[in-house]
């Protein structure tokens, strides 16, 4: 039984993080450079009393009143992120009760982050494929902001906070085809939030430096931005060209390449290593920041607004990051 993206709807926190702001709390950071490099004008950022839930929740009541959905007709609720209410219970069971949704319903989180969309619509083909689901509701949400250091301007520049909700079902707007995955535990240290879990519970609030002149301290999230680069522009073109073999196109079949929003130097960097054009190549960011597992749903969202669709286009979707973690898949419309 084919899969299809039947709806997409997307949340962002009122609070907006400019880049007049960030550059007068680090002088050093001009507005244009951050604008020229990054590709992100503001972003924006939970309250202090909002949280990645929330945001899932609101996210979800966008969709069922923009698109006409009935919680009644959901039969699976996943959930992506890495900042969940609790360690248990699952943050989806408590949704699935705040959203309405049938108690017959299943629900389940998965922690992943820049690659969660892409596993998430994985799965839910998974779910239509062994006939255990019809309506699925995939929420992927991030409070990143909640774990960066107040000093750490490389990475309070590049994140900011979403939520986006997408409807995957037996029928729809686009078919979901086939998926290339992939993982590589050993940058796991890469892109990592060390403390606060189970393994190191103890939260050391000492204050590093990483020598780029950004604050630290092992309970907030550090990233080798080096390492991070190194690992995309070396496995993202062989994950494209495989995702295209695994769906049996080529490059020039593909109307739209839609990748994971990290920022806009690298995917401009990628785009040029893999030749594609940037007509071809979506890029949406300035107003939202790298999102992490919403940034796929909301350019995807709003690439939709602004292209003109015929049936039968193919749209390539890459999500890559934290874990290492990877995947693609691409969608056809009718």
């Amino acid at each position: 039984m084919t899969a299809y993206i039947k709806a997409i709807s997307y949340y962002l926190p009122e609070k907006e993080l400019s880049n007049t702001e960030l550059s007068a709390l680090f002088p050093e950071w001009a507005v244009e450079k951050i604008a020229n490099k990054i590709g992100i004008n503001t972003r924006h950022i939970a309250a202090d009393d909002e949280f990645a839930s929330d945001m899932a929740i609101a996210a979800g009541q966008k969709l069922f009143t923009e698109h006409n959905i009935k919680p009644g007709d959901i039969d699976f609720v996943l959930y992506c992120t890495q900042s969940p209410d609790y360690f248990l219970p699952s943050t989806a069971c408590i949704i699935q009760e705040k959203l309405n949704i049938p108690v017959k319903a299943g629900a389940l989180d998965f922690n992943l982050g820049c690659s969660g969309y892409i596993y998430g619509l994985a799965l839910a083909k998974g779910l239509i494929a062994g006939g255990i689901a019809k309506n699925i509701l995939l929420l992927t949400s991030e409070t990143y902001s909640k774990f960066i250091h107040p000093k750490d301007k490389g990475n309070r520049t590049i994140f900011g906070d979403a939520a986006a909700a997408t409807l995957i079902s037996t029928s729809g707007l686009a078919a979901i085809g086939g998926f290339e995955l992939g993982t590589d535990g050993k940058g796991a240290e890469n892109l990592i939030v060390k403390q606060g879990a189970v393994r190191y519970p103890q939260k050391n609030n000492d204050t590093l430096n990483d020598g780029y002149g950004n604050e630290q301290s092992p309970g907030n999230l550090y990233m080798d931005g080096l390492e991070i680069f190194a690992f995309t522009s070396r496995e993202v073109p062989a994950l494209i060209t495989d995702t295209l073999e695994k769906n049996n196109l080529t490059r020039d079949d593909i109307g739209q390449f839609i990748l994971h929003q990290a920022n806009q130097y690298m995917l401009e960097h990628l785009r040029k290593k893999m030749g594609i054009e940037p007509e071809r190549f979506y890029i949406y960011m300035a107003r939202v920041g790298n999102t992490v597992s919403s940034s796929i749903p909301i350019a995807l969202y709003e690439a939709l607004k602004e292209k003109n669709l015929t049936s039968g286009d193919k749209w390539l979707l890459a999500g890559f990051g934290v874990g290492y973690s990877w995947g693609g898949t691409v969608i056809t419309f009718n």
